[in-house]
């Protein structure tokens, strides 16, 4: 009985010495494998280890085994992938990180840096080259998912904060949280443009990049956001400087983001002609809705006037506004004043024409005939004809004033292409 006890005692000491062997073995495993893993993150700029996860493991295994990687580790490996794109890191950092922890492992493979025998280095390799091969495309398969997982998520959140934002009846406070995580400060002054294209499928995506690279680089102000809404392009920028001084007319800030937003928009493959409305600048989430609202009318003011402007600065347009919104009065001031000039030879037209140039020439008959391209006695006749038919002088101040405000009706209202509308009594 003592004996067997003996030999039972020495049994137990030799298993537990091979255990503490094994646990030594590990731990120097462990300790390599994370000396391992802390040199390629910073190969790769400081990228998380933990989206190694059992990576180095599995080329551990590969180059002394060949075994491949199961299903179920090819998953996980993707399931890192999807957690970089979640925490924004880029796809060409994670995946460095990937490739350097597989070249600093193949370097220091205990049982490769030992072995002098060519066939087993060449089948270790393959093994390993075999899990990196698996391990990387799922990586990257992963990431790709997330990320078009992400951006149609932000794509989501940014446009209903547009929404709400344009709307301006939306709860200010909630409106703050949201718009913070896209930049947007909602306690600066901001202007609102908006952007349409000639053709009605251009690519939208492409489009918000190009914007919102030109606008961060050239401006040097990340409080903007670009969204699209009802087919149109929305542009929201700060204007903090148009508060205390605005230049010439289409020279200041206003023109200055319009101007970038239309020659950008134009190096695009698709869309053009593009056309750019610029509402005013206001202070508070309210004034982001005040100033969209400017932008939609004078984009659809430009439409109704015929403007030939690619860049619409809403400032300009304020002399419309106050004479297209009362339209009954519109009808009768163009049905009073011109409609006599029908019965000029030729119709109305050529008058109303030399009338809109003539006034867009400051008054001046000869630069008035250029732009015609007709002779300075030709617009003398027809200023002449304007007079004798309606009794507006257009060369008369008070005259003239009256007459400019009915061409502008006249452009508005279409006439004399379309008929007037029927006076309300």
């Amino acid at each position: 009985m003592a004996g067997r006890v003996r030999r039972s005692g020495s049994a137990q000491h030799t298993s537990g010495r091979a255990g503490r062997e094994r646990n030594s073995e590990h731990g120097r495993d462990e300790a390599w494998l994370t000396a391992v893993a802390r040199a390629a993150s910073n190969d790769a700029g400081g990228v998380p280890v933990e989206l190694l996860g059992d990576y180095l493991r599995l080329l551990a295994d590969a180059a002394v085994t060949g075994r491949r990687p199961r299903r179920s580790e090819l998953e996980a490996v993707e399931e890192l992938g999807r957690r970089a794109a979640e925490q924004g890191i880029s796809a060409g950092r994670v995946v460095r990180l990937y490739l350097s922890a597989a070249r600093r492992l193949w370097q220091q493979l205990p049982q490769l840096v030992r072995s002098s025998d060519s066939e087993v280095v060449r089948v270790a390799a393959e093994a390993v080259l075999h899990v990196v091969d698996g391990a990387v495309a799922t990586l990257a398969e992963g990431y790709a998912v997330a990320r078009r997982e992400l951006v149609r998520r932000e794509e989501t959140l940014r446009r209903e904060l547009v929404d709400d934002l344009l709307r301006g009846d939306s709860d200010l406070g909630g409106l703050v949280e949201r718009a913070e995580p896209f930049g947007l400060d909602l306690a600066r002054v901001h202007q609102v443009a908006l952007a349409a294209s000639s053709q009605r499928t251009p690519d939208a995506e492409t489009a918000i990049s190009a914007l919102e690279a030109v606008i961060f680089d050239r401006l040097g102000d990340r409080d903007v956001l670009v969204a699209t809404k009802e087919g149109l392009l929305v542009v929201v920028a700060p204007a903090d400087r148009v508060t205390c001084e605005r230049g010439p007319r289409g020279h200041g800030p206003m023109g200055e983001l319009g101007r970038l937003i239309y020659a950008e928009l134009n190096r695009l493959p698709r869309g053009r002609p593009w056309r750019v409305a610029v509402g005013r600048p206001y202070p508070g989430v309210y004034g982001i809705a005040r100033s969209y609202e400017e932008a939609r009318e004078a984009l659809a003011m430009a439409q109704r006037l015929h403007l030939d402007k690619p860049v619409i600065d809403a400032h300009d347009l304020l002399i419309y506004r106050v004479l297209l919104r009362d339209q009954p009065a519109m009808v009768d001031l163009v049905r009073d004043v011109l409609s006599p000039l029908c019965r000029a030879r030729g119709g109305a037209q050529p008058l109303l024409a030399t009338l809109d140039a003539y006034f867009a020439a400051g008054g001046v008959a000869t630069e008035a005939a250029r732009r015609l391209h007709v002779s300075v006695r030709t617009i003398t006749y027809r200023l002449n004809r304007v007079k004798s038919l309606s009794s507006y002088d257009p060369n008369d101040p008070v005259d003239r004033f009256t007459l400019q405000a009915a061409v502008f009706g006249a452009r508005a209202l279409d006439w004399p292409e379309r008929p007037l509308p029927e006076s309300t009594p």
